[in-house]
């Protein structure tokens, strides 16, 4: 049942809506990304080798945990926000963040049993981020009249994009002082938000009574988990091949996944009130829009991960900075891109209130295109401050195509259905960053694992280490070699271990130095670099194409009545109204009851 639309919002209450969600995205992002930094410290804390073989699963469930559950449970907290209240669903996500960010600070054991513990509790964590994702925009899009959508939306991405950057630095602060800090200093801010949330924020928008699609519910989840689960495992080596694509465990996850995905499609397409209510897809500025974000994910969500491993396993130890360092000076040195996202994304929302979403998402996926372009073209050992333009027109890129992108979409949606499309937005953008993810990662392995094992081989036997030692440790996966410097250790002192007794202190120096390690990955490096580059490249012209198609931009503006202050937006290219009821338009869904 609907029960209609609650009192239009006063110019006080956005503003309140806007600053509460934007803490709740920031907190959240920070935390996606803040561990990424931390892991060598928490690993130290904890007593664990993350280099070990059967530890692996600990390190890859702690960087892509958060992700996963996000990427699943957006849909359907967002359909929830809009049966039950989006505020109602979003202060719950508040709440359950803020206690898992205690439960993960108050860690005090060791061993495998804190690995799972914290893993569990970053889990529930991202239970709690994907309440927050799925419901924020929802509530900026009910709060504001159409003509400020844009740099509400805007705002609000600047969190959820500039957190991920700035929990690096966080993390690479405070992780070296004690590791749980990490998580400790999100509760004060989870504390005060979900208070302020529970006494500020109400439901304003239009909420649909419906029966929950449990069987579309179950399919989905059931089948993007063993998808991404798949994609995780990928990375890994299996048997002799460097990476797991070929593993039985990894094709059956695919493959059910897939099965189960197109399940869930069938069931969507027969259910009364479906999770994906496919027939927004109709909405051309929702599908096309909805093709851009997931391009557009696909393109940059692996590139944090491969300039991180750019800069702590080649850049930074060329320029004399020890490998333990090279964590927290990383995410230094990619602040250009914060900064231009900082700078294009308030900017781009506001222009598009004001000329439309359109032009603006494509130049910004075109600039993103070119910057690819550029940093195939740049020297693994590259100049910095060239380094630093190119991130800055990066995060510029980036900004121009988040805000309109994500006002285009929701703009687009009829009220009822804000919370659902949302989510589904959300779903397909961290879906697309963890495939990214995967794929940019195999694409390094792949060209690590041809050429790495002969040059290490012959690199450490000429100076010193027996050749059978040489061979030996010369086969190692890649991907040990790749998350050695991810993490910051050393991996040639790493690998050698107890071998670097057994050599000279000149050779051990000259090995375990800056210019070793570098020197060897630097070319496999720079050739998978160009192919996951150039697929970006590609992904990013089609989204930019794809934003193009979502049509001319609605001119829209508001008419206030006296009558009970009724609000009300027109769209001036299908004169219906959105805000005050579900008017049937073609093409258009209206709520299923």
């Amino acid at each position: 049942m609907n029960n209609g639309v609650g009192p239009h919002p006063g110019s006080r209450y956005k503003w309140i809506a806007l600053s509460n969600t934007t803490l709740g995205m920031l907190v959240a992002t920070i935390n996606s990304s803040i561990v990424l930094i931390a892991l060598p410290d928490i690993f130290k804390g904890i007593g664990i080798d993350p280099l070990e073989p059967a530890n692996t699963g600990y390190l890859l469930w702690m960087i892509m945990g958060f992700l996963v559950v996000t990427a699943v449970l957006v849909v359907s907290f967002g359909r929830l926000g809009d049966m039950y209240g989006r505020a109602r669903m979003y202060n719950l996500g508040f709440a359950i963040f803020t206690v898992s960010s205690v439960m993960l600070a108050i860690t005090w054991f060791g061993g495998d049993g804190a690995a799972l513990w914290l893993i569990g509790w970053r889990i529930v964590q991202g239970v709690g981020g994907a309440f927050l994702m799925a419901n924020s925009s929802a509530i900026l899009t009910d709060a504001f009249p159409v003509n400020q959508r844009g740099l509400a939306l805007g705002i609000n991405g600047i969190a959820a994009i500039a957190g991920s950057f700035l929990g690096l630095v966080v993390g690479g602060v405070l992780a070296p002082v004690d590791w749980n800090l990490i998580f400790l200093v999100s509760v004060p801010f989870g504390i005060l938000g979900t208070i302020w949330a529970y006494l500020k924020l109400r439901d304003t928008g239009v909420r649909t009574r419906a029966r929950m699609d449990w069987w579309g519910n179950i399919t989905f989840a059931v089948g993007l988990i063993a998808t991404l689960i798949g994609i995780t495992y990928g990375i890994q080596p299996y048997g002799s091949a460097p990476t797991g694509w070929g593993s039985p465990f990894v094709v059956s996850c695919l493959a059910g996944g897939a099965v189960m995905l197109a399940a869930f499609v069938v069931i969507e397409n027969r259910v009364d009130n479906p999770l994906f209510d496919l027939s927004l897809f109709r909405i051309r500025a929702f599908a096309w829009g909805n093709v851009a974000n997931l391009c557009a994910s696909l393109g940059r969500g692996g590139l944090q991960f491969i300039l991180i491993l750019w800069l702590q396993g080649i850049w930074l130890p060329q320029h004399g900075y020890s490998f333990v360092r090279t964590p927290f000076w990383a995410g230094i040195y990619m602040l250009p891109m914060t900064a231009g996202f900082l700078l294009a994304a308030p900017t781009s929302g506001v222009l598009s209130d004001r000329i439309g979403s359109r032009l603006l998402a494509s130049s910004g996926l075109a600039v993103t295109a070119l910057t690819f372009a550029w940093l195939i073209w740049l020297p693994v050992n590259f100049d910095y401050p060239t380094f630093a333009v190119v991130l800055l027109l990066s995060g510029i890129g980036m900004g121009m195509f988040s805000s309109p992108n994500r006002a285009e979409v929701m703009n687009s949606l009829p009220p009822g259905a804000r919370g659902s499309g949302s989510g589904m937005m959300t779903t397909f953008q961290n879906s697309a960053m963890v495939l990214s993810i995967g794929f940019f990662f195999s694409l390094i392995i792949a060209g690590l694992s041809a050429s790495l094992p002969d040059t290490m081989s012959r690199g450490l036997a000429a100076h010193g280490v027996p050749a059978a030692a040489a061979s030996q440790l010369s086969h190692l996966p890649a991907v040990a070699v790749l998350f050695a410097a991810f993490l910051g250790y050393n991996p040639i002192q790493q690998l050698l271990g107890h071998h670097v007794g057994q050599l000279p202190p000149d050779q051990v120096a000259f090995l375990t130095g800056h210019g070793f390690f570098p020197s060897l990955i630097s070319g496999p490096f720079s050739q998978g670099l160009s192919v996951a580059f150039s697929f970006a490249i590609v992904v990013c012209a089609i989204g930019a194409i794809a934003s193009l198609l979502t049509g001319r931009s609605p001119a829209a503006f508001e008419v206030s009545g006296t009558a009970g202050n009724k609000h009300r937006e027109i769209d001036t290219e299908t004169s219906s109204e959105t805000d005050t009821s579900v008017a049937s338009r073609p093409g258009v869904p209206t709520n299923r009851r």
